[in-house]
């Protein structure tokens, strides 16, 4: 698994302990095979076709040039994913940059019955609500390629502040073990469809 660094002064850096507990919590709750750590791989690098997750987030600007966006299409058009979590502040830049990724494709929005909400753990209402933002519902975004979804996008939801260590976000318990279940889901996902 690798997590993705990104220029444009975005803090792809943020709660490093993230991804780190999501590991732990997967491990011990689903029977599945994933290394016990992540890397840190630029999104213009060739190494970021050696992992099957990556995971993408932040608050602020992200920017890809030319050479950069079409490594990140050849990773996901040759079985890659890619999951993004809006920390809030990411998605005004994002979406500009995944039309450079893939210009002929949009977010589409992913329904409730999807596998993705429905791997070890059941969400049946789509993501959980871990952090407030704007208030609004949590929405959980997708880009197919050739049938295959390849990015899953949460806004309004932050998971990744749940998953992060307690006294971070002081995110209740109860929250914190929904966020950690629906990203075992989205990595199960990620590296079980075909």
């Amino acid at each position: 698994m690798a997590r993705a660094k990104y220029r444009g002064g975005g803090d792809w850096y943020n709660d490093p302990s993230a991804l780190a507990n999501l590991i732990t919590f997967t491990k011990t709750n689903v029977p599945i095979r994933i290394s016990n750590s992540y890397t840190d791989v630029s999104l213009g690098s060739t190494a970021l076709h050696s992992y099957p997750f990556v995971f993408l987030t932040g608050h602020g600007n992200i920017t890809l040039n030319s050479a950069e966006a079409r490594n990140v299409r050849e990773y996901l058009q040759n079985g890659g994913f890619l999951y993004i979590d809006d920390d809030y502040g990411l998605d005004e830049y994002l979406r500009p940059v995944m039309k450079d990724i893939f210009p002929d494709e949009d977010f589409v929005e992913i329904p409730f019955n999807h596998p993705i909400y429905d791997q070890a753990f059941t969400f049946e209402n789509g993501l959980p609500k871990i952090h407030e933002h704007d208030g609004e519902a949590p929405r959980g975004l997708g880009i197919f390629y050739e049938g295959r979804l390849v990015v899953f996008y949460s806004i309004e939801s932050n998971l990744g502040d749940g998953w992060a260590e307690e006294e971070i976000h002081n995110v209740p318990q109860s929250l914190r073990r929904q966020a950690l279940e629906m990203g075992s889901n989205i990595l199960v996902y990620a590296l079980t469809q075909n």
